[in-house]
């Protein structure tokens, strides 16, 4: 498979796969990059306050019960082709294991028996909130779960994008030098 060439229209497996190979590749040196590794510890950080402040709200219990009760949910197949390379090489830098198959075939490739499979997702992903929710749940707290996942998708758009000129940077060293 070739592992150069993905677009956003991409399969998923093949997305998967680019994302793995860069991260056999270049994981080690990535790594050693301090603002890849300061902007990892400050999304992971980050990404633990959005998820105290949905378990706060209710939020994880309202989708819970949804899921499990009314059979619905709002991660539904397809929205996986929202995800680019990039994005799942994130995931593999904080560890996730990206799954190869799909776990249910009316559902994102990414949710597993227990949730999201992600760590890092998708604006879409970390921002919508169906109306249920937004009937339920005070407008406060919803403000403060908003400004939680505004600090989330910052630090992950730093992240993309340092990571896309540091190994954007080493390819082409690498290509000039052989």
């Amino acid at each position: 498979m070739d592992t150069d060439e993905i677009s956003l229209s991409s399969p998923i497996e093949k997305k998967i796969h680019w994302a793995e190979h860069r991260y056999e590749s270049f994981s080690g040196r990535l790594i050693q990059d301090k603002p890849i590794v300061d902007y990892l510890t400050r999304l992971e950080d980050a990404m633990q306050a959005s998820h105290k402040e949905m378990g706060e709200t209710g939020i994880l219990d309202i989708c819970t019960d949804c899921e499990k009760n009314e059979g619905g949910s709002c991660c539904g197949a397809g929205l996986e082709n929202k995800y680019d390379g990039w994005l799942l090489l994130i995931n593999l830098l904080l560890d996730v294991r990206l799954p190869k198959k799909r776990h249910d075939k009316e559902s994102c490739f990414f949710l597993g028996e227990g949730g999201c499979l992600l760590k890092a997702r998708h604006v879409i992903c970390v921002n919508y909130l169906c109306k249920k929710i937004t009937d339920q749940i005070d407008p406060h707290k919803l403000n403060a779960l908003r400004e939680k996942e505004g600090i989330e998708l910052d630090i992950l758009f730093l992240l993309n994008e340092r990571l896309k000129y540091s190994l954007n940077e080493r390819i082409v060293y690498e290509k000039c030098i052989s």
